[in-house]
């Protein structure tokens, strides 16, 4: 039998990662890199920001946010905590999650035929230290009939999701015309950037 803690990528063995996060999608990409993880949930986090914040920081402040929310004396020696939050910006402007169909629609409607921008803030955090970082990517899209959009929204219900779609979804087979950056970060993970940051711990 082979021993997969002998083959953990070098500089995060060692590393029990915490990912607190209610996303499939953020567990699927953290459990892509081979290493000790565990999903911790967080609640009642307020995801509320200052009116007159830039909205490229917006992420990192909320990661944080939710990292203020986790007790921090329960992490023992070798733990890592990841809290992450993603937003799609469009003219300046944050788009989070939509509240309902009515707001995915018009979401969807205002992203056809532009690029926006994806960004995700990740707040890494140990005992005894935390850094952020955020990374971006830039999304294209073609323009989307309202009938793709309808079909996307009653098929996929992407609710949970900032911009109100996901690139790994339909919507982004044939809507998608071209990314400049991490495609992970779109997804809410940006892998590249992540392990980056745990190998400096």
């Amino acid at each position: 039998m082979v021993n997969k803690a002998a083959i953990f990528p070098i500089m995060i063995r060692g590393k029990h990662l915490l990912l607190a996060s209610g996303s499939p999608r953020r567990r699927e990409l953290l459990g892509s890199l081979d290493t000790d993880m565990h999903v911790v949930e967080l609640h009642d986090v307020d995801e509320s920001y200052p009116a007159d914040m830039p909205a490229e920081a917006v992420p990192e402040y909320l990661s944080c946010k939710k990292r203020d929310s986790y007790d921090r004396s329960l992490l023992d020696v070798n733990d890592v905590l990841i809290t992450a939050d993603t937003v799609v910006i469009l003219d300046g402007k944050v788009l989070g999650k939509p509240q309902d169909s009515e707001d995915a629609e018009r979401m969807l409607k205002a992203i056809s035929g532009k690029t926006h921008t994806v960004v995700t803030g990740v707040t890494l955090t140990t005992r005894d230290r935390s850094v952020s970082f955020s990374t971006r990517t830039k999304v294209r899209f073609d323009t989307l009939t309202d009938e793709q959009i309808r079909y996307y929204i009653d098929r996929y219900k992407p609710m949970d999701k900032a911009g109100a779609y996901g690139i790994q979804e339909w919507i982004g087979y044939v809507g998608i015309t071209g990314i400049e950056g991490c495609f992970y970060n779109v997804m809410g993970l940006p892998l590249h950037d992540l392990y980056r940051k745990l190998q400096e711990l």
